[in-house]
């Protein structure tokens, strides 16, 4: 049935958040089942245990808004989980990590969304109850979406692009592994040759290099 009024709507996006939650719940130990980090691995557990808890909220809230409990199919949430996994299926070690942190990321972001709106709606129909429950639940998706970013940056990304780079190392020609090699050594020692190619430069009248044969940091 259509919502018709601001209550209504609210009561429709609870139904949808409670889905998302309770799937939610079985797809977490998949997520740190499949993680290769140990720290990723007790984010998602940990994460599990608050989602449980958000179940409990949500719960609480349809009681004091004398609504019965009950979920409505959270297609948003179906997706992102679909597509973890696919990513558990196809990808492995620190990529795989990767995928799991984006993935989790799209899940946060999502329900943070549905969080703050559910909160402001609870707020505006005169539930404070109800404001209280939801926004303590969306403090917690904000700090979980905060500690994946910091677990990305510090080390799982970096892991895979490092993945990635010893794939195309080990894949390349001799020959273009020593070309690389040489670019490499150019790169590192470049501001004493290229010192030197500069004076002999402007010895014959001509200027080569950027910022008019500076060296550029």
């Amino acid at each position: 049935m259509p919502a018709k009024s601001l209550q209504d709507l609210f009561v429709e996006e609870l139904r949808d958040a409670y889905d998302g939650e309770k799937r939610l719940t079985k797809a977490l130990p998949k997520m740190a089942k499949a993680a290769e980090s140990t720290e990723l691995r007790s984010a998602f557990t940990n994460h599990l245990r608050e989602t449980e808890r958000h179940v409990q909220r949500l719960e609480q809230v349809f009681r004091t808004i004398g609504e019965p409990v009950r979920g409505k199919k959270c297609d948003g949430l179906m997706g992102i989980i679909e597509e973890g996994k696919s990513a558990i299926e196809e990808l492995e070690g620190c990529v795989l990590d990767a995928a799991l942190i984006a993935g989790a990321q799209r899940a946060e972001h999502y329900e943070i969304a549905a969080y703050g709106t559910l909160a402001y709606f609870a707020e505006l129909l005169g539930n404070d109850r109800a404001k209280d429950l939801l926004g303590q639940t969306l403090d917690e998706e904000k700090a979980a979406d905060e500690k994946l970013t910091a677990i990305a940056k510090s080390k799982v990304n970096r892991a895979a692009l490092m993945a990635g780079t010893e794939d195309e190392w080990s894949s390349m020609p001799r020959s273009a592994r020593r070309g690389t090699r040489r670019m490499v050594a150019s790169m590192r020692g470049g501001s004493r040759s290229g010192t030197r190619a500069v004076a002999h430069d402007r010895s014959r009248g001509g200027v080569r290099g950027n910022a008019g044969g500076r060296r550029v940091r």
